[in-house]
């Protein structure tokens, strides 16, 4: 099948959110400061995270769940750790099923609620799924979590050092990001006409139940996958890990960057992340200056940074065309008829 141009520029946009994962690899090769590796991995991790919510934002569907589904991995692949199975392949397959499974009937709930319903619905399960994690210790370890989760192996190569930890890190994030240009561009024309009106779609006879339902179960998995990365970079699973309150910045790394393309969450990670370590250092003010900063950018670029920018260029482009189209004064001399004249 052959690509619409407009299909065709969203894909190239979305290659370059893939591109922009290639130089994180040259982080360990380059330096061995730790903040320079936490900085990578909090930032690899939060798109996981928000490339979550962006499967969800296709289908107009704004999912507080991502911390949730990132516990049930997370928590899948320390459980299978501490049993002994550490190969990096299997804890990343393990982590992204487990969850899905869990949004398999859950999304039968669930996606029959709209707005703000939906929302409020997405949050409750988050917040019972905080209280199971606490009151279920023989499992989950309760409030103390599973700590001390092995180190994972590939190829039998330990990837328990700190450049490992950000390679692991770095693969997720591969795996994520291609899994989530293949679904939404596979289904790019769907979730567009379930997006913009799913009344009218329903009526022309698309099952939106279908593509919502699996939608939703890839995004649970996406999120399975962040929840391994953080995992194993903290070598611990604890309910404090998975909180509410993180869904709200994996929210926001989404929007500020822009939810027409995959690169708005690359690039709403990134400046957020960086811009969260950067107040860090001022203390009681840190979180108000970082509330400040996603206020003004929402406010300036409603449609998010790169979808502003986007539209900037479009502006320009279009009033180029404009005056090129426009005839010249030599053009309008030459073209204005001759008076006079006759034998």
């Amino acid at each position: 099948m052959k690509m619409q141009p407009r299909s065709r520029n969203v894909f190239f946009t979305d290659m370059w959110a893939l591109a922009l994962l290639a130089p994180m690899i040259l982080v360990p090769i380059l330096t061995t400061n730790q903040y320079y590796y936490s900085l990578a991995n909090q930032a690899l991790i939060g798109l996981v995270a928000a490339l979550s919510v962006y499967i969800m934002l296709r289908m107009d569907l704004l999912s507080f769940a991502v911390p949730a589904f990132m516990a049930i991995g997370g928590y899948a692949a320390a459980i299978a750790a501490k049993g002994g199975n550490t190969n990096l392949l299997l804890l990343m397959a393990l982590s992204f099923a487990a969850p899905a499974l869990v949004a398999l009937p859950l999304g039968a709930l669930v996606l029959r609620l709209k707005g703000v319903y939906f929302v409020l619905v997405t949050f409750v399960f988050n917040e019972i799924l905080q209280l199971a994690l606490f009151e279920t210790p023989k499992l989950s370890g309760g409030s103390n979590g599973i700590s001390g989760v092995p180190s994972v192996t590939l190829l039998g190569m330990d990837l328990g050092t700190n450049q490992g930890v950000v390679y692991v890190t770095l693969l997720v994030a591969f795996v994520a990001t291609l899994i989530t240009l293949a679904v939404t561009h596979r289904y790019r024309p769907e979730f567009a006409s379930i997006e913009e009106n799913e009344t009218l779609a329903e009526s022309l006879g698309l099952a939106t139940w279908r593509y919502r339902t699996f939608g939703f179960v890839v995004a649970a998995g996406v999120a399975g996958l962040a929840g391994f990365a953080l995992v194993n970079m903290l070598m611990t699973a604890h309910p404090s890990s998975f909180s509410s309150f993180s869904g709200i910045n994996y929210i926001a790394y989404a929007i500020v960057g822009g939810r027409g393309t995959m690169l708005g969450p690359v690039v709403g990670t990134g400046l957020l992340v960086w811009s969260s370590n950067l107040f860090s250092s001022k203390g009681e003010y840190s979180a108000g200056l970082f509330g400040l900063l996603i206020i003004v950018v929402v406010t300036a670029a409603p449609s998010g940074l790169v979808g502003t920018i986007h539209q900037f260029f479009k502006a320009i482009r279009r009033r180029l065309s404009v005056s090129a189209d426009l005839p010249t004064n030599s053009d309008a001399a030459t073209s204005q008829p001759i008076k006079g004249g006759g034998p």
